[in-house]
């Protein structure tokens, strides 16, 4: 089981932090100018999420664009290597946490709202 997640973790991240995700230029940039306000963060579910719970529609679209993505790769992921849809969005959010920037909002599963 550690192994299928390991091998789920790898392909997830790779797709999910490379072009393999169905994301315009805009909604990615959108997303990065908010991130670097505060205003969006990465969650525990391997998912983007608001800060505050609301932001202008611009940004709202953007993160329901990615996060739409993000859920196609980790049902391949999950198809492909036997763990959960869940199981590789959260081994994805892990190591996108540890790639945040310093001052970027993040929210393990459970937790509230931590900015790093």
């Amino acid at each position: 089981m550690i192994r299928r997640l390991l091998v789920a973790f790898a392909l997830a991240f790779s797709l999910a932090g490379g072009a393999a995700v169905a994301q315009s230029d805009a909604a990615k940039a959108a997303v990065d100018a908010a991130k670097a306000q505060g205003v969006v963060g990465e969650q525990g579910d391997g998912f983007l999420g608001l800060v505050a719970g609301s932001a202008n529609p611009t940004v709202k679209a953007a993160v329901d664009e990615i996060n739409a993505g993000r859920a196609k790769v980790y049902q391949d992921t999950a198809a492909k290597t036997g763990v959960t849809a869940a199981a590789a969005g959260q081994a994805t959010a892990l190591q996108l946490f540890a790639r945040l920037p310093a001052g970027y909002y993040y929210r393990p599963v459970g937790g509230g709202w931590t900015r790093k």
